[in-house]
């Protein structure tokens, strides 16, 4: 589950690092004003269709002096603050754009327990010499609004090592002092609350090309402790600094330790002990080893108190390899603590809780009884969920010995007597959403097919769905959902799955079966499909997640038997002509030609040539209802239509960005669908919808509801006018309606 969603790892190391920009005043959604050649912004309601979780959370953490106070941070899906009184998570930085896609990744947070309205992120979603630079982000009311200050270093909130930390501290000396571990450049210092920042250039870690670096910061009293990535095996890997200004290596570290990561620490202040995990991989992915040490920190004594010794051998035979990752201390409870098993594949993920300093352990697992109704796709189509995998975040409450919760790659699961576990995860969104349908008619408005968890069946837009995760078979990320146009009960649709890579449904989505056969490059490189208008014939595109491109194939039994197509274009996403099945639509991004096939796909021929190519983002969309009315959306070049099954293209002259469109329900009056477009009318990227044939746009979205990249796929409900869905790549389904 979620391989897409990881990060390539770093190869080069970065620059030292130098002083930030200027901060900037930034409310939650400064950004572009109201575009200029657009209509007045109408009154929209945004939420998100819940699912419940189904992203990676990388940290979680109580506030040390406000009961019931607690921060998440996840790798590409932003921040969130929990609400004690409502039981709920808010998120806190939706209102990023477009051209900040990179910052809704959170690095590291912290919280000043002397203010406790303070609140800092360190943002920054890849340090790939693609990506932009990361940001700090400081708040004086809990993450309301924020001022932004723009570094000259990257962060990498969804690279390698994402679950350490947390990177980010206030000095317990001295409010305005934060401290900042980065990847490639080394230990950054403010002595302004993250106003500007400099090089601590006194610490002794130096960057290689892992991209780790600093990895946790950590003040046990008034001693701070940061752990190093970047060894070499033999070097220290932990260091500190009393006086905020001279830092050196933990004397006695123990053995072993210098050739594995510090991945957490937690530190207990009634014994004066600091707890640190290690795993010989950064994670999440990769670990095999690992152990947990502790060291009392005013007498210098290191300990070992692992729980269980990675390697041992389980019931079946298989080899119990995994390594430690969270670690929690109970602030009301000296010699408490609770450790995170990571990468445990063979025995399954758990939880080691400690009431006597180590000596003893008790797996929190072995108890543990779930209730996931109401997030049913955590059984991931199994009769019962696993405690969990990828678990890094840990905490215990500081006011609630007996509150714990912990991060999953999908979830946050949390307790109150330390056996019955529920998730606690409301509000928490952090799905990447690929595909989006709304039906015409049917129980569900919309079918959503994720980069998570495959495919979705929203029976009720304000509830995780009631079936779970599509099954029969079962797809970790959906690549392809579509649904015939005159026959809405057929809907197929395809993704990496163990157990085939392609199904069909009959009843709109609810139930699903397994096409009979399939080509053999399915199941390295299943891509997009397309169902003709009445679902006699299908057309499957093939694409490896590496950007191969293979033939397309062809059936008219519905799964049972494939035909390779060779004159449709290698990669290409083919198109169903909603009304008239003998047709179906394709766009050859390499050559800018418009192909179409009037054969129900054996054959395709290109008509309209000369259309813009090469750029990234081309998507073909036919009109609901309509024969040969095609619209054609580009990022560079704008939105092209054709009314003539792709004979001719004229250019929409409203806009001149076009990342993706899609259709609703038409307004009162009017002859033709709404059209919805993220997209540029002037000069920034918003939601848009229009009324009137794309003659004019509205724009629907606001500078609070942005949301980093929203340029996958936009769809209309075909039955209730203004309502809109739209998938973002870390914050789920969000759905605006008029108000």
């Amino acid at each position: 589950m979620l391989a897409s969603r990881l990060s390539r790892r770093a190869v080069l190391a970065g620059t030292a690092a130098a002083a930030a920009l200027t901060a900037v005043p930034l409310l939650p959604g400064h950004a572009h004003a109201a575009e200029a050649g657009a209509k007045t912004t109408p009154s929209y309601r945004w939420r998100n269709a819940v699912i419940g979780g189904t992203g990676f959370v990388t940290g979680v953490l109580f506030h040390p002096s406000v009961r019931g106070l607690a921060y998440a941070r996840t790798d590409i899906g932003g921040a969130y603050r929990w609400d004690d009184r409502a039981a709920r998570w808010t998120p806190l930085i939706d209102h990023f754009d477009s051209d900040d896609w990179n910052l809704l990744g959170v690095e590291a947070m912290a919280v000043d327990a002397v203010h406790p309205d303070r609140l800092y992120l360190a943002v920054g979603t890849y340090a790939q010499s693609w990506a932009g630079n990361g940001a700090v982000l400081r708040s004086d009311d809990r993450g309301a609004s924020w001022t932004r200050t723009d570094l000259m270093v990257k962060l990498g909130a969804n690279e390698d090592g994402r679950g350490a930390g947390e990177r980010l501290l206030v000095d317990p000396r001295d409010s305005d002092t934060l401290w900042l571990g980065t990847r490639h450049d080394g230990l950054l210092k403010s002595t302004d609350r993250g106003a500007t920042w400099a090089a601590a250039g006194d610490f002794p870690g130096s960057p290689s090309a892992s991209g780790q670096g600093v990895t946790l910061l950590v003040a046990a009293g008034r001693t701070l402790y940061a752990g190093w990535g970047d060894s070499d095996g033999t070097s220290p890997n932990l260091y500190r600094t009393a006086d905020g200004s001279t830092w050196e290596a933990v004397p006695g570290q123990p053995a072993g330790t210098s050739a594995k990561v510090p991945i957490r620490a937690a530190y207990d202040c009634l014994t004066r002990e600091l707890y640190l995990t290690y795993a010989n991989a950064p994670g999440p992915n990769g670990q095999s080893d690992g152990s947990v040490h502790k060291l009392a920190t005013v007498r210098g004594k290191w300990t070992e108190v692992t729980p269980v010794k990675p390697g041992g051998t389980t019931s079946d035979g298989s080899s119990d390899t995994f390594g430690y990752g969270g670690v929690a201390v109970d602030a009301r409870r000296p010699g408490t603590v609770v450790v995170s098993t990571n990468n445990r594949w063979a025995d399954t993920d758990t939880l080691y809780r400690t009431t006597d300093g180590g000596r003893t352990w008790t797996s929190l697992k072995d108890a543990a009884v779930f209730d996931v109704s109401e997030t049913p796709f955590l059984n991931w189509g199994a009769d019962k969920p696993k405690f969990g995998w990828w678990i890094q975040a840990v905490g215990i409450d500081p006011y609630d010995s007996r509150h714990v919760v912990y991060g999953t790659g999908a979830t946050l699961y949390g307790t109150r007597d330390l056996k019955h576990w529920a998730p606690q995860i409301r509000g928490l969104e952090e799905t990447s959403v690929v595909q989006l349908v709304s039906p015409p008619v049917g129980e569900a408005h919309l079918l959503s097919g994720s980069r998570d968890i495959g495919v979705l069946y929203h029976d009720r837009l304000t509830a995780s769905p009631s079936r779970g995760m599509t099954t029969n078979p079962v797809f970790g990320s959906a690549t392809g959902l579509a649904q015939a146009g005159t026959k809405p009960a057929y809907v197929v649709r395809t993704g990496w799955g163990d157990n085939g890579n392609g199904a069909y449904s009959n009843d709109g989505g609810q139930t699903w079966a397994p096409f009979e056969a399939q080509p053999t490059i399915a199941k390295d490189a299943p891509g997009p499909i397309a169902t003709n208008a009445d679902g006699s014939v299908l057309l499957w595109s093939f694409v490896h997640w590496d950007g191969t491109k293979y033939a397309a194939h062809r059936s008219a039994d519905n799964g049972a038997t494939w035909t390779e197509i060779s004159s449709f274009p290698k990669g290409a996403t083919p198109v169903a002509d909603p009304a008239d099945p003998t047709l179906f639509y394709a766009y050859d991004t390499d050559t800018g030609k418009l192909l179409a096939s009037t054969d129900s796909g054996r054959t395709f021929t290109a008509r309209a040539t000369g259309l813009p190519s090469g750029d990234s983002q081309f998507k073909v969309v036919a009109a609901p209802g309509r024969s040969g009315d095609l619209w054609l959306s580009t990022k560079w070049n704008g939105l092209h239509r054709s009314t003539d099954g792709g004979a001719t293209f004229s250019k929409v002259d409203s806009c001149w960005a076009s990342y993706t469109l899609g259709f609703g329900k038409a307004a009162d009056g009017a002859d033709y669908p709404a059209i919805y477009q993220v997209g540029s009318t002037e000069t920034s990227t918003a939601v848009y919808r229009s009324d009137d044939g794309a003659k004019s746009w509205v724009r629907i979205n606001d500078d609070q509801h942005q949301w980093g990249y929203i340029g996958e796929v936009i769809a209309g409900d075909p039955r209730i006018h203004g309502r809109v869905y739209l998938a973002t790549n870390g914050r789920g389904v969000q759905y605006g309606e008029p108000v």
